[in-house]
């Protein structure tokens, strides 16, 4: 193989590896992070992280970054929905339907609706994780979501600005 044909597959390996190395990292560190925690379910942690890191690795650090601002703000608006939510009322579908809908209704008010399907999908994970075990303090399982979702956001950041390559333009890595 010439060098031209080389290089270009190494571009076109390069956004996959980035993901799957950005995500193992965060699993590795949200499951470490969540252990921290005695009964809040490392295994959640690792996977809300490295989920976190998918969906902030973009093609471009500025995308990448606008992308870590949506997840950020959405998972706060999430986790303090569905964390308040279940201190006054335990898990059901229906309480988890109403409280998508008051999540969602917040960040229209807020001004921030493009944040509000990754502020449901954390209030999805906060009260699916909550019906887990019912005797997870809601507050604590909602603050570890949230944090879980800034340690992949975070790795993510990372993994975009370190990687060895140009992100400056939607063609870099192309």
């Amino acid at each position: 193989m010439n060098r031209a044909k080389h290089l270009k597959v190494l571009k076109h390996l390069r956004i996959p590896a980035e993901i799957a190395v950005a995500a193992l990292v965060a699993y590795l560190i949200g499951f470490q992070f969540t252990s921290l925690f005695p009964d809040y379910l490392p295994k959640i942690g690792g996977l809300w992280s490295a989920l976190s890191a998918v969906v902030v690795t973009q093609l471009t650090r500025k995308e990448a970054t606008s992308s870590a601002s949506l997840r950020i703000l959405g998972s706060a608006i999430g986790a303090l929905t569905s964390g308040i939510f279940l201190c006054i009322h335990p898990f059901d579908p229906f309480g988890m339907a109403l409280a998508i809908f008051a999540t969602v209704l917040l960040c229209s008010a807020f001004k921030v609706p493009s944040h509000a399907r990754l502020a449901a999908i954390t209030v999805i994970v906060v009260m699916v994780t909550a019906s887990l075990d019912e005797k997870l303090n809601p507050l604590l399982n909602a603050l570890l979501r949230f944090l879980e979702s800034c340690i992949g956001t975070g790795v993510a950041l990372l993994a975009v600005w370190l990687w060895p390559s140009s992100r400056s333009s939607p063609d870099a890595g192309a």
